[in-house]
């Protein structure tokens, strides 16, 4: 069984960063928003379509991005986040979804209210990953369905593996494994979660785009910047050395994430 706490997370931190964000994230989330294309898709194939009945929640919305596609899919939708500084910049998108500030390890909703959920890349900020497959048991009817990805332990090992060589620490965020992502899902109720992991490469011209895109969407613990001291132009050089070795024959750095697309069904 996964340990009750998988990471120490400051929830509090963690909202300040994303909503300081809001406002530029979208224009550093092309990854973000290519994984929940993907996801969208997912859906489909899920038999969640635009039908427009039910009761649909996106987990973890940020600026709304996936709100307009998914109203259709169902009479009412939530958007909850956790940092309200991404739902202010979600209520301009006028999707006419409900939104809502809430930790999806203690959703704020009934038992058996909703009737399927999507979440793109919010349940790997979770503490107790756990504690969360379990509040979406909880929350969603019989026969319901959780649409989600997240991130997997390979994610930005190019970035990792750069920071040891500079000072032998990773200075990138801890995500589940495989086994440890499907232990985490049984834990919380769901007896068979359809999990498929893939591999998403990312190419930039020089390592500051990658480390700009990471600080544009607020995922700047990602990229530990107070520890690492990224203001000290030194370390900055020595880590772009350090990265080049991942420079590929078309002249750009490869970063890569590991991503899992997954499908869950309330028994």
């Amino acid at each position: 069984m996964l340990h009750e706490r998988f990471q120490q997370v400051d929830k509090a931190q963690l909202a300040r960063r994303f909503g300081a964000a809001a406002r530029h994230y979208d224009a550093h989330a092309r990854f973000q928003q290519e994984v929940g294309q993907s996801l969208l898709a997912r859906m489909d194939e899920g038999g969640v379509k635009e039908v427009r009945s039910g009761a649909g929640l996106d987990l973890g919305c940020g600026t709304g991005f996936f709100l307009p596609a998914l109203a259709p899919r169902c009479e009412t939708l939530t958007g909850l986040d956790l940092a309200p500084g991404m739902l202010a910049q979600a209520a301009l998108r006028g999707s006419g979804a409900r939104l809502v500030c809430g930790d999806a390890e203690g959703l704020p909703f009934a038992d058996q209210s909703l009737d399927w959920v999507f979440s793109s890349l919010a349940l790997q900020w979770c503490e107790r990953p756990a504690q969360a497959f379990a509040e979406l048991n909880r929350v969603l009817k019989p026969g319901g369905q959780v649409f989600f990805s997240t991130l997997l332990s390979g994610s930005l090992w190019q970035l990792r593996e750069a920071w040891r060589a500079v000072d032998g620490r990773d200075h990138v965020n801890r995500f589940l494994t495989l086994p440890q992502l499907q232990q985490a899902a049984r834990d919380g109720g769901f007896e068979a979660p359809a999990l498929c992991p893939l591999t998403w490469s990312l190419a930039y011209p020089a390592l500051s785009g990658l480390l700009r895109d990471l600080k544009g969407i607020g995922a700047s613990q990602v990229n530990d910047e107070r520890s690492a001291g990224l203001g000290h132009r030194q370390r900055l050089v020595r880590l772009g050395e350090a990265y080049e070795r991942h420079r590929q024959p078309d002249g750009l750095l490869a970063a890569s994430y590991e991503v899992c697309l997954g499908r869950l069904v309330r028994r």
